[in-house]
This record gives structure tokens, C-alpha cells and sequence, in this order.
């Protein structure tokens, strides 16, 4: 019996404490700050629970800093024109994101935009309007 109430009383903590663990909040990056910055990709990670685009991009001193910037999950980001294979290791783009607080080269990709010209945007809450966040669909009049 009292095997009973231990599990049942480690059931309930669990689903107590559960929220405490995640991970969805501002909290760790600066969302009054944008950065703008000319980088080289040097790795693409597209998995769960995110997407991580690694790059280097240099300040103004010339200094090279190692970033690492994240995104939502696979499935988000292909429905916003994103995919596996949209970023190779030596590709040239500009990523504006929000740093972290602390002033360590990790942030959250605000938008891409590829050599060619083409933007990828995200959906952070407030910070870019639609016509940034998802693709535009095809013109099929033509």
C-alpha cells in the first residue's frame, strides 16, 4: 500500500513540476536588441526540439566570433520555406538575430537572407509582420 502512494504521490510531482522545465520563454535573450551581421555558415543542425544555424561572422575590429543561433522545430520551419538542405557549410548570408543577454554569440534567427537574395523569416512574436514570417505563395494566375 504504501508502494501505492509513493507512486501515485511521484505521478502528481512529476505533472506539478513538469512546466517548470520549459524551455519557451524570453528570458535568456535581449528581444530589444537586433543584430545585424555578414556571416559564413559553418553548420546546419535541423532537429528536434530545434534547428541550429552555426556561422561565423566577424565585428568591426575583424575579430571572428563562433555563433550559434537558434530556430523552432523541422516541422515549423518547412512550413516557413526552410528545409535540411538550405544551408551549406562555406554559404554566405546575412542573419539578423536576437542575442542573449550576456554577450555570448548564441541567439535566436530572427531572418536569413541567402546569397541569392531570398529571405527566410521565423515566427517570433512580434517581431516581423507576415509578409517576413512565411513564404509567399506561388502567383498561380500565370
Amino acid at each position: 500500500m504504501k508502494t501505492k502512494h509513493i507512486v501515485v504521490l511521484l505521478g502528481l510531482g512529476l505533472l506539478i513540476t513538469a512546466p517548470l522545465f520549459a524551455h519557451h520563454g524570453n528570458s535568456n535573450f535581449d528581444i530589444d536588441k537586433k543584430l545585424n551581421m555578414k556571416a559564413t555558415v559553418t553548420e546546419w543542425v535541423w532537429a528536434n526540439p530545434h534547428c541550429w544555424l552555426k556561422f561565423d561572422a566577424a565585428d568591426d575590429k575583424g575579430n571572428v566570433a563562433h555563433w550559434i543561433a537558434e530556430t523552432s522545430n523541422p516541422a515549423d520551419m518547412t512550413n516557413l520555406g526552410w528545409s535540411r538542405q538550405v544551408f551549406k557549410p562555406g554559404d554566405h548570408v546575412t542573419v539578423t538575430l536576437q542575442p542573449v543577454k550576456n554577450g555570448a554569440p548564441i541567439g535566436r534567427v530572427m531572418q536569413v537572407v541567402l546569397a541569392n537574395g531570398q529571405t527566410l523569416g521565423t515566427r517570433i512574436p512580434g517581431v516581423f509582420g507576415p509578409e517576413v514570417d512565411a513564404p509567399k505563395p506561388a502567383d498561380s494566375s500565370k
